[in-house]
């Protein structure tokens, strides 16, 4: 559920109100009762961090990944969870 950005056209108050995309835009200042808007906001972008991605993903060419790894312990990698 994201996060919108109010502000409220008589007092000037902004605030936010985390809802479902679905439910209804606010209609009232929880400070003054005045008539609110709805911002429209950047939103931010899909953050993946730690283990459990797709192996390709963001993969440096230099660097043998795991997709690479000959399972024979011959190669000598280091941190291979083969080896």
């Amino acid at each position: 559920m994201p996060t919108y950005d109010y502000v409220c056209e008589k007092c000037g108050h902004k605030f936010e109100k985390f809802q479902s995309m679905t439910s209804e835009h606010l209609k009232s200042c929880p400070k003054c009762k005045g008539k609110v808007v709805r911002l429209i906001g950047s939103g931010s972008g899909i953050i993946f961090k730690g283990t459990g991605f797709y192996q390709t993903d963001y993969k440096n060419k230099g660097k043998k990944g795991a997709s690479a790894c000959s399972k024979d312990k011959s190669d000598g990698c280091k941190g291979c969870p083969h080896a």
